[in-house]
């Protein structure tokens, strides 16, 4: 069954209507028809709606609350993910994988070996991009939210947000001893069944070891963790690292 999203503004008594680029989506692509039954979801309040298709038009698709969808697909695991800006096919790739796996947040980051550099000519576009690519890839999975893309920040101004975080896991090609598979049983035993969990993958150089030590250093709660025996690439790390934690903490 296809999923849209809209905003608590387009929903009035049982009546939810479909406007923008998701119109032609659903007629001309889709092809879905009168009496069809889809899936619409409130994004400002995560409820989601089991609906008909009432009228269609040029401008919007008018549709009818047939029932409320209790069951969600979000998580009980929160993730924020700061990831080292790659290159623009590498960032896509990795927004659209680890918000299939469940990942709540994505903010890149700018670290001393990122090899891209954004101007703020086309920061904008490709921010714009970047959360088209989120709202498709929740679309798909059937998420309960889109997870909001955030601006590109400097890794020194993520310090204060990361206090937000119950712990903050940061992959580290050079850390031997302490694996991420021994702290999420740390964390499951010590923990309730909600959780925010900051993680921080580096670009394709890799995090420098200074930035490793004044994220130790300035943010509480850091775990620098292992991933593996082998060197993952910098889009394969934050898919993996995700869908570990969501294995091991994600409740039924």
């Amino acid at each position: 069954m296809y999923k849209f999203f809209v905003a608590n503004g387009q929903i009035t008594g049982n009546i939810i209507e479909i406007t923008g680029k998701d119109v032609n989506h659903i007629k001309n692509v889709l092809r879905l028809k009168e009496k069809d039954i889809i899936l619409i979801c409130d994004k400002n309040y995560q409820h989601t709606y089991e609906c008909q298709i009432r009228e269609m038009s040029k401008d919007n698709v008018i549709c009818e609350i047939l029932s409320e969808n209790k069951n969600t697909t979000e998580s009980n695991v929160y993730i924020h993910l700061f990831q080292g800006l790659p290159k623009a096919e590498k960032m896509e790739t990795i927004i659209q994988k680890t918000i299939e796996v469940g990942v709540s947040e994505i903010t890149p980051v700018i670290m001393n070996r990122c090899v891209v550099k954004l101007d703020e000519k086309n920061k904008i576009s490709k921010m714009q991009r970047w959360q088209k690519i989120a709202e498709v890839a929740a679309k798909q999975c059937k998420r309960d939210m889109i997870p909001q893309i955030n601006m590109p920040l400097n890794l020194k101004n993520i310090y204060e947000n990361l206090e937000n975080y119950d712990i903050v896991l940061v992959a580290y090609e050079e850390e031997y001893n302490v694996t991420i598979k021994q702290i999420l049983k740390q964390i499951h035993n010590d923990n309730g069944n909600n959780i925010r969990i900051a993680i921080i993958i580096g670009p394709e150089g890799g995090i420098e070891k200074e930035e490793i030590e004044n994220l130790k250093k300035n943010v509480r709660n850091t775990k620098i963790v292992s991933l593996g025996k082998r060197i993952l690439r910098t889009e394969t790390a934050p898919i993996v690292m995700s869908t570990i934690i969501m294995y091991e903490l994600e409740g039924e």
